[in-house]
């Protein structure tokens, strides 16, 4: 189980702040659920007692201290899938917002942007089955890979679509390098991998 995303390497654009925690795995009544990234401390008027190391823990309940409650949500894993549109991933160049296609490919090193579903929840959070606001960008807060040909591509930005409930927008570079012919894209999610969609590369 991890608790919090604080030691590790952040989302591109997400600002994790004291107060936003994600519960990956775990056993029992938590196997296979992701928690929602708004665990907010609710506020508490009980102000803390000092208790003393000689007191007897039995008596702890009853003599009452500070007390915190946290809420959290917690929601069922998904896999993260590209977009298909016409038998094509929805994956397309920054440049022209055009679909890479056989006949319109990508090339190495270019941005890309794809759509997606199954990314989890975001920062700010939005309630489950909610649409994404668009006055505000909310990032994707799990850990997010895109990988091409196995090698990791950098991802600038990872944030749900406005107006959409379930749809996300990324955008990466494709690695430099990457051998021209068809190239297989994968995402992963707070480390569950989606399944492996292929583009063009010239």
């Amino acid at each position: 189980m991890v608790l919090g995303l604080n030691g590790g390497s952040t989302t591109p654009g997400a600002d994790l702040g004291g107060q936003n925690f994600a519960i990956v795995g775990g056993t029992g009544a938590f196997l296979g659920a992701r928690g929602q990234q708004g665990g907010r401390q609710i506020p508490q008027t009980i102000p803390p007692r000092a208790a003393s190391i000689a007191e007897d823990p039995a008596n702890r309940r009853r003599n009452g201290g500070g007390r915190v409650r946290w809420l959290l949500a917690v929601i069922p894993m998904t896999r993260p899938e590209v977009v298909m549109t016409g038998g094509e991933p929805m994956i397309a160049h920054m440049s022209d917002f055009k679909l890479v296609t056989p006949s319109n490919p990508a090339a190495a090193g270019e941005m890309l942007f794809l759509f997606a579903t199954g990314l989890g929840p975001t920062v700010p959070g939005v309630d489950f089955g909610k649409p994404f606001p668009s006055s505000l960008r909310a990032s994707v807060n799990s850990p997010l890979q895109v990988a091409v040909n196995g090698n990791p591509a950098d991802v600038l930005v990872a944030a749900g679509f406005p107006g959409s409930a379930d749809t996300y927008q990324v955008q990466f570079q494709v690695p430099p390098g990457t051998a021209t012919g068809a190239a297989l894209v994968q995402l992963t999610a707070a480390w569950i991998a989606g399944p492996a969609v292929s583009i063009a590369i010239r």
